[in-house]
C-alpha cells in the first residue's frame, strides 16, 4: 500500500466527494475509483458503500480511516521535520480568507511571508466564514482567516487580534463631527447592515438589542466594500471595522467615530484542522501573522 493511496483515501472519506478528492490529489476521478478498488482488494475489505445515496464508509472504512489519517499525520510530520532540518521552507499552502481581512490585511502579512520564504506557493481563496469552516475541516484548505471565530472540538483555534468597531458616515452628515457617539444617538438613523449570517452582522444585532438601539434598515450587503461606498453616497450609516475605513477616512470620502458606551472589537483568527499537524509554512505564516 502506497502513502499516496492511502491519501486519496482519506481525502475522499474527508470530502464525500469522488470530485473533490481527485482534485485534492491532482488526478481523475477513475484514478480515485481504482485506488479505492485496489486497497480494498489488498484489505480483503470493503470500505466505502457504492449507491445512489449519500457516500458512507463501511465500519470497515471508518476504522481504516481513523488509523489512516493517523498514520497521515505521522508522515506529513515526518515530512515537515526533514524539510526543517534543510532549513528550507517550501511546498504549497493554501488559505481561505473572508473578505474584509482578505482585502485589508492580508496583503502586507502575505508580502512579508513571501519575502522570508520565496519558495512556497500560497495560493489564497476568498469565501464567506461558513464556507471557510467546511474548507478547513474538509481539507480543502490548510488554514482560514476569520472574524469572530466559533469554537469546533475538530478546530484549533490561534487568536490573531483585535480590531476596533467604529461607526461611519458621509463626511457632511449631522453625526460626522463628533469623535465619539452614544450609540443611543443610532436610534432612528438608516443604518446600512452586512447581510444576515455574516458574524459581525450577529455582533452588531447583539449590541443594538443590549443597548435598545432601533435603526431604520437602508441596505444589507455581503462584503465591506458595497457597504462603504453605500455610506460614502450618504445612504445610511454603518459600524465596521476601524482597520477596513482607514484610506477612505484619511482621503476624507467616510468619517469615522468611536463608540462612547463602551468599547467593542472584532476578534480575529486562524483556524486549522486539529487531528492534521501543521507543516513548516504554515507553523510560519502563523508566526508572521500574529507577529
Amino acid at each position: 500500500m502506497q502513502i499516496e493511496s492511502l491519501k486519496v483515501f482519506c481525502d475522499l472519506a474527508e470530502t464525500e466527494s469522488f470530485t473533490k478528492a481527485a482534485q485534492l490529489n491532482e488526478v481523475t476521478q477513475s484514478a480515485v475509483s481504482q485506488q479505492i478498488s485496489a486497497l480494498e482488494r489488498t484489505l480483503k475489505v470493503v470500505l466505502i458503500e457504492r449507491g445512489k445515496k449519500k457516500f458512507r464508509l463501511t465500519d470497515e472504512g471508518q476504522v481504516f480511516y481513523e488509523a489512516g489519517r493517523e498514520m497521515l499525520g505521522t508522515y506529513e510530520k515526518l515530512a515537515a521535520d526533514l524539510v526543517e532540518l534543510k532549513r528550507v521552507i517550501s511546498g504549497t499552502l493554501r488559505v481561505a480568507v473572508i473578505y474584509t481581512f482578505g482585502l485589508h490585511d492580508l496583503p502586507v502579512y502575505l508580502k512579508r511571508y513571501l519575502q522570508r520564504f520565496p519558495s512556497v506557493n500560497v495560493h489564497v481563496e476568498y469565501r464567506h466564514a461558513r464556507q471557510i469552516y467546511e474548507d478547513v475541516l474538509g481539507n480543502t484548505v490548510d488554514v482560514g482567516l476569520v472574524a469572530y471565530p466559533r469554537k469546533d472540538p475538530r478546530l484549533v483555534v490561534v487568536p490573531l487580534r483585535e480590531d476596533r468597531l467604529v461607526v461611519i458616515t458621509h463626511p457632511q452628515h449631522p453625526l460626522a463631527r463628533a469623535k465619539s457617539i452614544k450609540l443611543a444617538t443610532l436610534s432612528g438613523q438608516k443604518f446600512i447592515a452586512f447581510e444576515d449570517g455574516v458574524p459581525i452582522r450577529q455582533a452588531i444585532d447583539k449590541i443594538f438589542r443590549h443597548y435598545r438601539v432601533r435603526v431604520q434598515g437602508a441596505m444589507e450587503f455581503d462584503n465591506i466594500e458595497t457597504l462603504k461606498r453605500a455610506v460614502e453616497i450618504d445612504a445610511g450609516i454603518a459600524i465596521v471595522p476601524e482597520s477596513t475605513v482607514a484610506e477612505e477616512t484619511s482621503m476624507g470620502t467616510l468619517a469615522a467615530m468611536g463608540i462612547a458606551d463602551a468599547e467593542f472589537h472584532r476578534p480575529l483568527a486562524a483556524i486549522h484542522r486539529r487531528n492534521k499537524t501543521p507543516g513548516q509554512a504554515l507553523k510560519e505564516f502563523l508566526a508572521v501573522l500574529k507577529g
